[in-house]
Order: C-alpha cells, then sequence, then structure tokens
C-alpha cells in the first residue's frame, strides 16, 4: 500500500478537518504531492499540491481556506480545510503531481452538511 488518507468525517457548514496522507518513503521523498477530491457524480480534480520544496499551488476554489503541507520525517502530507462548504463534499485522495494511476489508496470521505 503506497498511500492511506484518514481525516475525513461530516462537519457543518463552516467547520474544520484536517486530512492526512501516509506515503511510503519511495513515493514521498521525490515526488510533488497532491489532493484530490471527487464529489457525486463528478470526476477527480486536483484540489492542491505542494512541491519537495514546500511550494504550493491551489486551485481557485480552494484558496484561502485550505493549507496543504508536507513533513519529511514522517512521510505524510497534510490539508488543513477551514470554512468548510457543502460543495466541498466529495472523496479526498492523495497521490503524487502528476497522479500515478497505480497510487490511488481508498480515499477519505468528507461530508459538509447541517
Amino acid at each position: 500500500v503506497h498511500l492511506v488518507e484518514s481525516g475525513g468525517g461530516l462537519v457543518q457548514p463552516g467547520g474544520s478537518l484536517r486530512l492526512s496522507c501516509a506515503a511510503s518513503d519511495s513515493i514521498f521523498s521525490v515526488n510533488v504531492m497532491g489532493w484530490y477530491r471527487q464529489g457525486p457524480g463528478n470526476q477527480r480534480d486536483l484540489v492542491a499540491f505542494i512541491t519537495r520544496g514546500a511550494g504550493t499551488m491551489y486551485v481557485e476554489s480552494v484558496k484561502g481556506r485550505f493549507t496543504i503541507t508536507r513533513d519529511a520525517v514522517k512521510n505524510t502530507v497534510y490539508l488543513q480545510m477551514n470554512s468548510l462548504k457543502p460543495e466541498d463534499t466529495a472523496v479526498y485522495f492523495c497521490n503524487t503531481f502528476p497522479f500515478g494511476n497505480d497510487y490511488w489508496g481508498q480515499g477519505t470521505q468528507v461530508t459538509v452538511s447541517s
């Protein structure tokens, strides 16, 4: 197993969650890492990525609300999600960027609802 996501759950609009992705060293140490999400009936889309040098990119819809970080000691990528909206409801996955088809994990469900 290369990537294991955790931290999802049910949260009210305006709430926060922190997602974690534990990665194997062979993947984490050499790659740009990203978070993706797939909402109901939607395709799987990139949300954010972080380079080995901690440079970051966010899609417009999450700018100012989400923060991606990486911990090189723990081989873990995090996604701090604040001010959550119902449209953020999705299964969230981590993967390399660009993604590797063999690396998809089970994802973690995030549901934003009152």
